[in-house]
């Protein structure tokens, strides 16, 4: 192992380097949580790559990441340098992308305002009225079902957000958001663009493919979160704005300093594709495939609500603290196929020691939440049963520390009310 600056402090654990190009290209662009397990297990704990200049650092247990990114908050905060997705496209202005400092904690602060666990209590209604089109077009046009959910998260997010009715997957919102998420998934794969390995590729001339590529990627962002902003002001205008996020954080504006509206634009914005909208739309498509797996836990759960809902009505988001049984089920689909598995990368402010090891300033920091993954076996019971002790997946799924998304309660209630909808009898 390489001695650095820190005397006799190492390098963590890793598979093994060749010059230049170290062991860094040994992660795989798909499946690379599975690759990190399996290393994990044979290397130890934590795991380091490096390349090229670039350094990686790969928590696989709790006890790492609670370390390091919740109780060292201070160095493990930042996000990673993306040169091509972040620069160039200017999504570095989002609050998912924004180094650890006053603009994200300007955003971080807005986004509280309007998503903490009491402000979100006013969009009930709305997830209750949409969760129930959701299970109506499933029941119409059941083969369908994955535009179902796609179109639901959007439909919970625009008019949550802004207060604009989706009313189907052709309106031009949804285009556009579509198109423009699809380009920020593939910028986002590790190794997408050489660039963000070699940085001074981006004074290359502006014809090169990926400078143009560049470029339509950032008039796509733009567009994305200034639209739908624009229209909310006009409508702020003329006093006819439908309630929304964003109209309840412009009536603040007050006082504000001059970055206050790009702030809530990117704020607002960011909800879009980030960690709440993933999050919904896989956590409803996996539950689906895990009852059609597991026939007699669907039933169970239909059986639950029956009996404390009833059959008058549809389950609404005040039921879920009675509702114990689909709230485990939730959180068994959580773990049994955890969306975003390694999360969103954190980048070091500054060197640092852990466990004895160096790890240099800037390394790209991955926490591997699936250290307890079991694709065999779909148990709701383990989070009904003291003696088991389960973690709730919602307490790592949405990130750690300072970094936790601040849509956690929002898709919290939008995904319990989907899926108690989906499973009652009444809809059946």
């Amino acid at each position: 192992m390489k001695r650095d600056s820190f005397g006799a402090h190492q390098y963590p654990p890793g598979p093994p380097a060749i010059p230049v190009l170290g062991n860094i290209m040994t992660i795989p662009k798909t499946g690379a949580w599975k690759f990190l397990l399996k290393l994990h297990r044979d290397c130890g704990e934590p795991i380091f790559f490096r390349g090229l200049g670039n350094s990686v650092l790969v928590l696989n247990t709790m006890t790492s990441i609670t370390d390091l990114l919740d109780k060292r908050g201070e160095n493990y905060s930042h996000r990673p340098v993306l040169t091509v997705l972040g620069e160039l496209m200017g999504l570095d202005r989002s609050m998912p992308m924004l180094p650890y400092g006053r603009e994200w904690r300007e955003q971080r602060k807005l986004a509280h305002v309007a998503l903490n666990p009491s402000a979100v209590r006013k969009y009930c209604i709305v997830q209750e009225n949409l969760a129930s089109i959701l299970a109506l077009d499933i029941l119409t046009c059941p083969e369908g079902f994955f535009d179902h959910v796609r179109l639901y998260a959007e439909r919970i997010i625009f008019s949550v957000v802004y207060g604009v009715d989706i009313d189907g997957s052709s309106n031009e919102y949804v285009t556009q958001a579509e198109e423009t998420m699809q380009i920020v998934g593939d910028a986002m794969v590790p190794g997408a663009f050489i660039c963000d390995l070699l940085p001074w590729m981006k004074y290359l001339p502006s014809w090169l493919p990926f400078r143009k590529q560049a470029l339509y990627g950032r008039s796509m962002i733009e567009t994305l979160v200034t639209r739908p902003f624009e229209h909310v002001q006009r409508e702020m205008m003329k006093d006819i704005a439908a309630p929304s996020l964003t109209r309840e954080l412009l009536t603040l504006r007050n006082n504000a300093p001059a970055s206050f509206e790009s702030s809530v634009k990117w704020a607002t914005g960011s909800l879009y594709g980030g960690r709440y909208q993933t999050w919904t739309y896989a956590t409803i498509l996996t539950f689906i495939m895990a009852m059609a797996m597991n026939p007699e836990t669907q039933r169970k759960a239909q059986k639950k609500i029956d009996e404390i809902v009833g059959m008058h009505r549809l389950p609404v988001v005040s039921d879920k603290t009675e509702l114990k049984y689909v709230a485990a089920v939730i959180n068994e689909t959580m773990r049994w196929h955890p969306v975003l598995p390694l999360g969103i990368a954190r980048r070091t402010d500054h060197d640092d020691v852990y466990m004895g090891y160096f790890v240099p300033k800037d390394t790209v920091v991955f926490p591997n939440v699936c250290d307890t993954y079991d694709p065999e076996k779909f148990i709701p019971e383990r989070f009904l049963d003291p003696s088991e002790a389960a973690d709730d997946p919602s307490t790592y799924l949405f990130g750690f520390g300072r970094r936790v998304c601040p849509g956690k309660y929002l898709a919290d209630n939008s995904t319990f009310i989907a899926i108690a909808t989906i499973l009652s009898p009444n809809m059946s």
